[in-house]
């Protein structure tokens, strides 16, 4: 009898290679993200949870903006091609594909930080405080 693993039989391996390489125009990591803010990022990373869980620590040089503040006013400092990249507490939180959903809508190039602060925190990454 095969088990819950098997029971599905895994895709073709071409098919699967295009999943797992569309997955990263969709995503990056917190090791990626700490890596490009070493050297001068070239997007703008967005904190989206609340003013509260902001302010007891975030990634350094995120900025903060709710995913349900996220409206093309707050966006136009920013140029068109800009990158943003949005996270939230991590795995068990989906606030950084609402707020990616948000950007996608205004016509915004967005990936998400999988992890959020649960993974940047998992990799041994400071946490900067207050707002």
């Amino acid at each position: 009898m095969p088990s819950n693993v098997t029971a599905v039989p895994a895709a073709p391996s071409t098919l699967a290679r295009e999943h797992f390489a569309a997955a990263f125009r969709f995503e990056t990591d917190c090791w990626d993200v700490h890596d490009a803010l070493s050297h001068g990022p070239d997007f703008v990373l967005l904190d989206v949870r609340g003013p509260a869980q902001f302010e007891a620590g975030h990634v350094p040089g995120a900025i903060h903006l709710p995913h349900g503040k996220i409206v093309r006013s707050r966006l136009e400092a920013y140029p068109p091609d800009t990158l943003f990249v949005t996270y939230c507490a991590g795995p068990h939180c989906n606030g950084a594909v609402r707020g990616a959903l948000r950007l996608a809508e205004l016509g915004r190039p967005v990936k998400i930080m999988a992890g959020g602060i649960t993974g940047w925190i998992d990799e041994g990454f400071a946490l900067a405080t207050g707002a």
